[in-house]
């Protein structure tokens, strides 16, 4: 098989626009948008959105589909939810391939998000025959009281475009194990993967309208999470838009999983290796998905006996960084996903410098040359951050990363404990004791010593504080998609 290119992703772009009911039906016309390549800056594809009607017609597909999918045996359940890994399995170039075109992540990264997705699809497919409830011990002899877990009903599944296959699958999988129906609203930045992966829906065997896909933009999102036949609403995205999320919940009291943004910590103590955590640091925080992640660690504090080699090491690697075509094996680091966001990072660097919330060692600057047309901005490297800076504080979510010193583990505490957002956080040691001290101390919902694991599905994920709350993996994961209904039989 050939190398994958731009052209020959683009011949894969599904001809579908949204999947409701089982049919494949046009958007709205008022809602189209010309995607936008990010690496290039050029039209790529026209986009039809949903709207109101859209997104009423989604849901009443949904509801109709769940009373039988719900009766569906677990065990059918199963191998239909198998089938459907299998096939993103064998699907899973051309997905990593529509991912990197249409938000601009790195081929070689976009694929392991497909294996990611996959692997997310078989864990729940085990699961879909597990669902056990309980025996209650109120009043043995007398009295048989039991818990039967239920699905809800009809789950919205709002996912962001930084990492949509996985996104797509830490939501639908799990809802549709427990035996929900799923509206999946795909942003109108990424919408292609998510069209592909609903054809897969079809093939898979999954009954029409247990699984219906609507890309669309703020109208979409609105009319979904205030809309009177969701039972649930799963969301991934920035704070802002959860708020609006929330209040439109709020409407008919729908229970909302939020899994928002970071300002992750990444501390390294002094009995780290400096070159390996530096390399690891710069990785992490500016190259992976160009700094869009919400747990990438955007935070560096560095113990002061090692503090000036790390940075010299953070810079140097930063600096190695390869921007470029996302097709292109060499690249290292692609595009921010629009000019808008271009726009706002660099103004984010911008306001930083003027208000000397560090020293800028590297980067700063959108890409120029060949590169000048895409949405590229340099890997970007503060020294020397003031902890209460705004670019310690504020998620930019892009290649930016502010490094601070530390002097002993209580600083190190309060400095990563001192922002509102609780989503993950890093540490770097060899003091088994310190590690352990570290992870009970910091207010993170995911802690990770010594590494970064990348979202296993049996692990549970999910943040705290301004980060959101609910779960995404394990059994906790499962259990957002499920109520407890008790049944309380007299037996006298």
């Amino acid at each position: 098989m050939s190398a994958m290119t731009a052209e020959r992703a683009a011949e894969l772009i599904p001809d579908g626009q949204l999947l409701v009911g089982g049919d494949w039906m046009g958007g709205s016309p008022a809602l189209r948008r010309t995607h936008v390549n990010p690496a290039t800056g050029k039209p790529l594809a026209d986009v039809a959105l949903a709207g109101p009607d859209e997104i009423d017609a989604a849901v009443a597909a949904a509801r109709a589909a769940f009373p039988a999918w719900r009766r569906t045996a677990p065990g059918a359940r199963r191998d239909i939810l198998f089938r459907l890994a299998d096939l993103v399995a064998g699907h899973a170039e051309e997905l990593a391939a529509l991912t990197a075109l249409e938000m601009g992540q790195p081929y070689k990264m976009a694929r392991a998000g497909a294996a990611g997705a996959v692997e997310w699809f078989r864990y729940y497919a085990g699961w879909a025959d597990k669902i056990d409830g309980l025996l209650a011990p109120v009043a043995p002899g007398t009295v048989l009281d039991y818990v039967v877990p239920e699905p809800y009903g009809v789950v919205a599944a709002i996912i962001p475009w930084n990492g949509p296959v996985i996104s797509l699958a830490l939501k639908v999988a799990p809802a549709l194990a427990a035996g929900n129906c799923v509206v999946l609203k795909p942003p109108e930045l990424a919408p292609f993967s998510s069209l592909a992966f609903a054809a897969l829906v079809t093939e898979a065997g999954l009954p029409p309208g247990v699984v219906n896909v609507v890309p669309g933009g703020p109208e979409a999102g609105d009319a979904l999470c205030r809309h009177p036949g969701v039972d649930k609403i799963t969301f991934t995205g920035g704070s802002v838009t959860a708020r609006a999320v929330s209040v439109a919940a709020a409407e008919h009291h729908t229970p909302v999983v939020l899994e928002l943004g970071g300002k992750s910590a990444s501390l390294v103590f002094a009995d780290a290796d400096p070159t390996l955590v530096g390399k690891m640091a710069a990785i992490l925080a500016v190259a992976q998905n160009s700094g869009q992640g919400c747990f990438l660690p955007t935070r560096l504090l560095v113990q002061r006996p090692v503090y000036e080699a790390v940075v010299d090491q953070v810079v140097s690697t930063a600096r190695g960084f390869r921007l470029g075509d996302p097709f292109d094996a060499a690249t290292t680091m692609g595009p921010v996903v629009s000019e808008a966001a271009c726009a706002r990072i660099l103004g984010a660097v911008d306001a930083a410098v003027r208000r000397g919330d560090g020293e800028l060692r590297t980067g700063g600057r959108r890409a120029d040359g060949d590169l000048a047309g895409g949405f590229f901005v340099e890997p970007t490297v503060f020294a020397g951050v003031d902890p209460a800076a705004g670019l310690a504080q504020e998620e930019i979510f892009g290649p930016v990363l502010a490094v601070l010193p530390f002097d002993d583990d209580d600083e190190a505490l309060a400095v990563a404990n001192g922002t509102r957002y609780g989503l993950a956080a890093y540490v770097w040691t060899h003091d088994l004791r310190r590690a352990h001290r570290m992870a009970d101390g910091l207010e993170a919902g995911y802690v990770s010593v010594n590494g970064m694991a990348p979202l296993p599905p049996a692990a549970p994920f999910g943040g705290w504080k301004a980060s959101g709350h609910g779960t995404e993996g394990g059994r906790a994961g499962l259990d957002e998609f499920v109520r407890p209904k008790n049944v309380h039989i007299s037996l006298r």
